[in-house]
């Protein structure tokens, strides 16, 4: 890979401080498209998780489309608030928010039960209890030794490629064209623009390669009939998200249970791609930054039961692409959260994004997620594999992370409250290693991640 890309910041009052590229503000022709690519490759999750959830609770389609533009905008407001940060809320990395697959079925389960409402008001209370908290979960991060992290990466990356595969051959198995060769040909197509545009194209176009090759794609998909655009011209062009638009939050113990689990689940995930974050852009990552973006994450998930949504967690497919283009600018990111927020507003917008052919966007999910884990297995190659404990850990972990990915059915007859846990293979794998590298490495401490120990929390 390239040096990061030097980008030529405008001249502030600050002009004379050190900046590292984190903090470099881009000049705006380049900080927009840059922000647009975050969108692109974050946008498939966060339209699937409310429509999901929208059909399994059976709501009809003007309700789901409230539900989808709901989750736009506390994206965007999430992301923004992580990137940016106000006070010592958000880690003021590259970090794109988003809700969660993980909270699909319990949030089915609990709105067929006791409607959506309870949803919301269970999604305010984990999101409170996740900023109470977060000061003392941060503190684990003692116990998160580059084995422990790195297989944590590792597992968020390889457990989501699958998904991949629901996008290129459609999700649709009785449909003419399911798997048919022109998806995948189309899927494997936007794969090799990237890889060729890596290989072949001058350094300050790499860092569009993902953008362009999504622009691609859609440009021959659609004469192949695989692009339907026609949702586009149906949506409105203004639209509000309405506070409590499903009725107020109710608060119901059944309801409250499953959700905090959940956002447990999404605490671990997004301690391990906030350290993935600090590796890849060289910054100092410990106790007091795990316990701003967990903040971050805590706020926008109550946020998100104000405005009928989902809870929110770090987005893994943005960190490969920050690990793609070598940009760590956390302002480009910004961009995109403010992109998201205008989005919900523009209900027109967000059909068009909605729109791209799924191949397309499979095929970018593949380096997305593969890059993920790359990284991973870079972070776990600072441990000692040579160490037949080590290896242990990494073993068992992959176990537990991929096992309800090959086989989701496998822990259908436990209690819900297990299955939230088990069945996702990030908290199962993560919860593996951490208490594997207690068992066998008992005497091993993290050090802080990044070039220089910041202060401690």
């Amino acid at each position: 890979m390239e040096e990061t890309m030097r980008f030529r910041p405008r001249t502030t009052r600050a002009e004379a401080t050190t900046r590292d590229a984190v903090d470099t503000v881009p000049r705006f022709r380049q900080m927009l498209p840059l922000g647009i690519q975050h969108l692109l490759v974050a946008y498939s999750g966060m339209v699937t998780v409310p429509l999901l959830i929208g059909l399994g609770v059976g709501l009809s389609t003007a309700q789901i489309a409230t539900l989808v533009t709901a989750n736009v905008l506390v994206s965007g407001i999430a992301t923004l608030l992580q990137t940016l940060g106000i006070g010592n809320v958000g880690v003021r990395l590259p970090i794109v928010m988003g809700s969660t697959f993980t909270g699909i079925t319990p949030a089915i389960i609990v709105g067929k039960e006791a409607g959506l409402p309870a949803v919301f008001g269970a999604t305010i209370v984990a999101g409170l209890l996740t900023w109470l908290v977060a000061p003392w979960f941060s503190k684990l991060i003692r116990f998160f030794p580059p084995i422990v992290t790195g297989t944590i990466i590792a597992i968020i990356g390889f457990s989501l490629l699958p998904s991949t595969a629901t996008l290129i051959a459609g999700s649709n198995p009785s449909a003419s064209d399911h798997g048919s060769a022109g998806r995948l040909i189309l899927g494997l197509g936007t794969i090799a623009a990237t890889v060729c545009l890596e290989r072949f194209a001058p350094p300050a176009v790499r860092r569009f390669a993902i953008l362009i090759a999504l622009a691609a794609g859609t440009l021959v998909a659609i004469p192949l009939g695989m692009a339907d655009f026609s949702s586009v011209g149906q949506a409105d062009w203004v639209g509000l998200v309405k506070p409590f638009e499903f009725g107020l939050p109710t608060f119901a113990l059944s309801a409250l249970l499953p959700m905090i689990i959940v956002q447990l689940v999404n605490m671990v995930e997004s301690t391990g791609d906030t350290l993935a974050i600090g590796q890849i852009a060289g910054r100092a990552v410990g106790p007091r930054e795990i316990s701003r973006a967990l903040r971050a994450d805590g706020i926008g998930t109550a946020f998100a039961g104000v405005f009928g949504s989902f809870t929110v967690v770090t987005f893994g497919e943005n960190v490969g692409l920050v690990s793609i283009t070598r940009v760590m600018s956390r302002f480009v990111v910004a961009t995109a959260g403010a992109v998201l927020v205008l989005m919900s507003l523009v209900p027109k917008l967000g059909a068009a994004v909605a729109s791209l052919p799924g191949p397309v966007l499979g095929g970018v999910g593949v380096v997305m997620f593969g890059t993920v884990g790359a990284v991973g297995l870079r972070i776990m190659s600072q441990a000692d594999l040579s160490n037949g404990r080590n290896i242990l850990i990494v073993a068992i972990s992959f176990g537990f992370g991929l096992l309800p990915v090959g086989a989701p059915e496998f822990y259908q007859h436990l209690p819900v409250v297990v299955q939230t846990v088990l069945t996702s293979g990030i908290a199962a794998g993560g919860i593996a290693a951490f208490l594997l590298n207690l068992v066998l490495n008992r005497r091993e401490r993290a050090p802080r991640t990044g070039p220089e120990a910041a202060p401690g929390y």
